[in-house]
């Protein structure tokens, strides 16, 4: 059985997940960003216990379908941009929609109609994030950063960033140096 999970985002919101499945004797074949595959039913008392402990911890058990595929949709993105080393060549229209078996009109215009954004306006927040992420691991120049997510250029990369953040990468790469001497010399 497939349960679905709202906000699991990371390896540590998986492991939460685990204890919790533990703490009222379920079993899992796997556990997955937004998706937990039990091996026995559930029974309601199970289901309850389970929403309310995931609760406490920020978590959400889902239960209709329109909620379930948006939580779908954002887990595609996350580890689309977040979790793998390469992004997908083709473009993400067919990538989500293949991964999710959806035409992507139909998904684009459910995503909209409840987040209140676009998913495109979703992957590129999610890709600053990786982007600010990269600068401040400072192992990659800002022009493999811009190759590695898929930007035509590194303007492109550089004026997107700067209309989500309000700061040019390498002023924010700059604040993030500052921070450090500012701690290091406390």
């Amino acid at each position: 059985m497939k349960l679905y999970i709202k906000y699991m985002v990371s390896l540590r919101c998986k492991m939460m997940v685990k204890e919790e499945l533990k703490k009222i004797g379920l079993h899992y074949a796997v556990v997955d960003l937004g998706t937990v595959e039990i091996l026995e039913n559930i029974t309601p008392e199970q289901r309850e216990q389970l929403k309310k402990n995931l609760l406490e911890s920020g978590l959400e058990l889902l239960d209709d379908k329109r909620s379930i595929l948006i939580e779908k949709i954002k887990n595609v993105i996350t580890e689309m941009i977040h979790y793998t080393d390469e992004l997908p060549t083709t473009n993400y229209s067919d990538y989500i929609s293949e991964k999710l078996n959806y035409d992507y009109t139909y998904l684009s215009n459910i995503f909209s109609e409840v987040k209140g954004i676009t998913l495109q306006q979703y992957i590129i927040i999610h890709k600053i994030e990786r982007v600010k992420e990269l600068l401040l691991y400072d192992e990659l120049t800002l022009t493999e950063i811009s190759y590695k997510l898929h930007y035509s250029s590194v303007a492109h990369l550089s004026n997107q960033f700067k209309k989500v953040t309000g700061l040019s990468p390498s002023f924010y790469k700059q604040l993030k140096q500052k921070r450090q001497e500012t701690l290091e010399n406390m």
